[in-house]
């Protein structure tokens, strides 16, 4: 008996010394547990992801990949493996399994170390949601506790859908939504018995069990899950022996962009950084932008085809390295150093023969290039020079040489080199703003400088449309005569005179405003200045949103001097375009957050709509609340000018320096080039009523594009590449005649009236107010009173010029 009482006093004191301990550790660290009903709410960091106006997605951004699924979502085959690897009592026990501590313990004692932690799936959730991954015994304790309180509060499939989002599996994935798209490609709910197998070996240890890393090892782990499955009655024999059969064929899937347009991309980033800091990257957002994906596309393969077709016209500049004598596998390592670079593949060349080359793509495969793709290989000598015409490759190539290649349609390629000059295009809707597509330079991988939005070059002749169009709010027409004739300013301190020229150094004598734009009359332009204004061309510049403290003060800027971005051209076009209104360029139409709904909707300026609404329109304000009324833009321009600057441009491409664009097939189309000193900038803008695109083309160390090279030859092709495809199928539109415009017949001579039976007249368009007066009246000069007369070589400048 005594012995009896003692065994039964041992066991009550150390039942009590237990449950002290145990309540002792539990008021000493519940104070710091976490509240567990945070777990109902908690955020899972998920990526920016960013779109195209019809939803194809452009980028991603974030460090995590991660798509939350929720329960009702996870394939029953995984639940079965993902519990046969990691807790196969979990729907029994309560937070803490015995016989896992237990075991766990028996291996710190034989090993005298932290071998496994004995974790439920429970305990996994509170370290992962809010534990460190350090190994102690107080952390374990913490763990213990979390895991009973999730237990109470929270139910098995809550649990577990916590717990699929949250863990990492390799390869940046956390989740495994994540992790089947990074390692097959594919949904979750798309994958074999094999597959989500895999995947569920990952928890363990994401580094050692990874497929891609460790194939073997993956496989071992693989197949032990599935022996479990089988062993727990999940799966049968059948299936078991057809998973184990399958072998493991992953691949790194990262989220491949379904449209090409990282500058847009970038552009929208910064945005929501912006916007949100570095919650951008993290909660979720998805962003539409308001670039449809066939417009961005067509816009990249004008200005890559444009490039190319530029940089062909100036010869060949040699192979970009030379790695002569080395066998197939060192050269195979050189190429995967090398990007591909906007359309341009590497390629070295294994031989050279006479029908052309063999060379080594990066795919491993030996491919031909025609002698015919390579005729245009001409040395480059200078920008203005080239060497003989090529006879045979071996005149263009040699083996060994590094060099880029362009993949056809048909799976060819053609001989190719990347291009030295940088181009930009901006293409908006004059109407509200919208960016619907955009390209900073040939290739992002290149160079992520976006120069679209961030390089100021002088616009040249561009420019010009401005000057006129605050000439013809100051009292000139199109057919008021200005002296093409020479010119020179002395100034006081001025070394030299200034002297301007039209780029061609012929003077024309007095000249209608409409010829002299279509011929781009630089000394035209200058007297128009001189005779507005500065003051007022500089006050008038800011009504087309150009800022007055970034425009030169002197007679320079008639012919473009201001350094702007193309975006800044393309903004200022707008208001040409769209009848006088001043408009924003915007990129983001709206974003969403992680559960779908919208917490913002662009709702710009916009010029106001001229149509009755429709059935539909009344419709749709009535059953989309999240629509504000919109916001009409601040007419600037009076209409009728930016009509009769529109007619004015539209003889730019009948007739001027725009002809090219006469292969369109289009009457709707208005434009100007624009070429600076020694042509070192090429620029054309142009519009219809539906999109004014700029297109800017030059080195980013400014040097001269060649003496042949125009904006005409290099910006204007890029620009009709591309609205080419814009208006694919699109009938013609532009601004609707407006109220208060008379056409006349006009004597040219004299910019008058003409006289009933003249031969030669031609109709104009005035304001009503602006009509001019019979030819009759013309004053000695052929001058409309109040423009400026004809000079002599003697002329100043009655303000600064410098």
């Amino acid at each position: 008996m005594r012995l009896l009482k003692l065994f039964w006093w041992s066991g009550v004191a150390i039942f009590c010394g237990l449950l002290l301990s145990l309540s002792g550790t539990y008021l000493y660290l519940s104070p710091g547990l976490p509240s567990v009903e945070s777990l109902r709410t908690i955020k899972l960091q998920i990526p920016l992801r960013v779109y195209s106006q019809d939803g194809k997605l452009i980028a991603e951004f974030g460090e995590m990949r991660r798509s939350p699924i929720s329960f009702q979502q996870i394939p029953s085959d995984f639940t079965n493996a993902i519990l046969a690897a990691e807790d196969d009592n979990f729907a029994n026990h309560y937070g803490v399994d015995p016989s896992s501590l237990m075991r766990a313990a028996t291996q710190i004692l034989q090993s005298g170390q932290i071998q496994s932690g004995g974790s439920t799936i429970t305990m996994q959730v509170a370290k992962n949601f809010f534990l460190t991954p350090e190994r102690s015994f107080s952390r374990k304790l913490t763990e213990i506790l979390l895991a009973l309180q999730i237990e109470r509060q929270l139910s098995k499939d809550e649990i577990l859908e916590l717990y699929i989002n949250k863990i990492y599996l390799g390869n940046r994935a956390y989740g495994i939504e994540a992790a089947a798209q990074v390692y097959y490609g594919k949904s979750i709910n798309q994958l074999s018995l094999a597959q989500l197998a895999m995947i569920a070996g990952l928890p363990k240890a994401p580094s050692r069990f990874n497929p891609l890393i460790n194939p073997q090892r993956s496989k071992e782990r693989r197949d032990w899950i599935l022996g479990r499955m089988l062993k727990l009655g999940k799966i049968d024999q059948a299936r078991y022996q057809a998973a184990l059969a399958e072998p493991i064929e992953v691949t790194h899937h990262v989220a491949t962009p379904e449209l090409q347009a990282p500058y847009i991309a970038e552009m929208a980033r910064a945005e929501m950084v912006g916007r949100y800091g570095s919650d951008a990257y993290t909660e979720g957002f998805s962003v539409i932008t308001t670039t449809p994906s066939q417009l961005q596309t067509a816009a990249t393969h004008a200005v890559q085809s444009g490039l190319i077709e530029y940089d062909q016209r100036h010869g060949y500049r040699g192979p970009e390295a030379r790695f002569p004598g080395m066998t197939p596998q060192s050269w195979m390592q050189e190429l995967l150093k090398q990007k591909t670079l906007g359309i341009l593949e590497p390629a070295i060349v294994t031989q050279v023969e006479k029908s052309g080359l063999l060379v080594l793509t990066r795919s491993g495969q030996e491919e031909s290039i025609s002698w015919d793709s390579m005729k245009w290989a001409r040395p480059f000598l200078n920008t203005n020079s080239l060497g003989a015409r090529p006879q045979n490759p071996s005149n263009v190539a040699t083996i060994g040489d590094l060099i880029r290649v362009e993949r056809m349609p048909d799976g060819s390629l053609t001989f190719r080199q990347l291009p030295a000059a940088q181009s930009a295009l901006v293409s908006l809707d004059p109407n509200n703003g919208a960016i619907r597509a955009l390209v900073g330079g040939f290739s992002f991988e290149q160079s992520n400088y976006n120069r679209a939005a961030q390089a100021k070059r002088q616009p040249g002749s561009s420019f010009k449309p401005f000057i006129y169009a605050a000439a013809l709010d100051n009292g000139f027409t199109a057919a008021s005569l200005v002296n093409d004739a020479p010119i020179v300013f002395q100034e006081a301190g001025m070394e030299e005179a200034w002297r301007p020229k039209n780029d061609n150094n012929t003077f024309l004598g007095p000249i209608r405003l409409r010829e002299a734009l279509y011929k781009s009359r630089n000394l035209v332009s200058i007297r128009l200045l001189q005779t507005i204004g500065i003051d007022y061309a500089l006050n008038y510049a800011t009504r087309f949103g150009f800022k007055r403290d970034e425009l030169p003060r002197n007679l320079s800027l008639a012919l473009g001097t201001a350094t702007l971005t193309p975006l800044e051209i393309a903004t200022g076009w707008s208001v040409l375009a769209n009848g006088g209104y001043r408009v924003s360029p915007y990129l983001i139409e709206q974003i969403s957050d992680r559960t779908g709904n919208v917490v913002f909707r662009a709702n710009p300026a916009s010029v106001p709509s001229t149509a009755p609404p429709t059935e539909a329109d009344a419709t749709d304000l009535a059953t989309d609340s999240t629509t504000a009324e919109t916001k009409p833009a601040e007419h600037v321009v009076d209409e009728r000018t930016t009509y009769i600057m529109t007619s004015m441009l539209q003889d730019v491409i009948r007739r001027g320096t725009g002809r090219r664009a006469l292969a369109m097939g289009r009457s709707d189309l208005a434009g100007k080039t624009g070429t600076t000193n020694e042509s070192k900038d090429s620029w054309f803008s142009g519009y219809n009523a539906d999109y004014v695109t700029t297109v800017w083309a030059g080195f980013d160390q400014p040097e001269s594009l060649g003496r042949t090279e125009y904006g005409g030859t290099v910006a204007l092709p890029i620009w009709m590449s591309y609205m080419s495809a814009a208006l694919k199928d699109k009938p013609e539109h532009l601004q609707p005649e407006p109220a208060g415009i008379l056409s006349l017949r006009i004597d040219p001579q004299s910019g008058r009236a003409a006289t009933p039976g003249a031969n030669d007249a031609y109709f104009e368009v005035f304001k009503s107010e602006d009509t001019p007066p019979p030819t009759s009246e013309v004053d000695g000069f052929g001058s409309i009173p109040g423009s400026p007369l004809p000079e002599d070589e003697s002329g100043s400048a009655p303000m600064d010029l410098f």
